[in-house]
């Protein structure tokens, strides 16, 4: 089993940064690729950003790239979302996930494993 806590989400105006942290406990952690999904209201979740179990490949959804950075630090089992110039469509639940088979698409939340409970993110206009 594996524990995930997010962290670091709240109320930003649009154009603003927020660093979203995802602390896992339980098992390695450098055993899982990391991924973040979000759900706005009355959507579906959808993909955001993964990277991969050491941290050097990363894969981002065409909504976020340019503005978010994922990372970690296996060393402390933490995964990191740094998102900069925030839109009102950012708004959402942003949640890490764990995902420890090889193989199949970073972007299927199906194949992650665990799931962290989801941290809030608001934007405004």
């Amino acid at each position: 089993q594996v524990q995930l806590v997010e962290s670091g989400g709240g109320l930003v105006q649009a154009g603003g940064s927020l660093r979203l942290s995802c602390t896992a406990s339980g098992r390695t952690f450098s055993n899982y690729v990391m991924g973040w999904f979000r759900q706005a209201p009355g959507k579906e979740r959808e993909f955001a950003v993964a990277i991969s179990r050491s941290g050097s490949t990363t894969y981002y959804a065409d909504s976020v790239k340019g503005r978010f950075t994922i990372s970690r630090d296996n060393a402390k089992n933490t995964v990191y979302l740094q998102m900069n110039s925030l839109k009102p469509e950012d708004t959402a639940v942003y949640y890490c996930a764990a995902k420890n088979s090889y193989g199949g698409s970073w972007n299927v939340g199906g194949l992650y494993d665990y799931w962290g409970q989801g941290t809030q993110v608001t934007v405004s206009s």
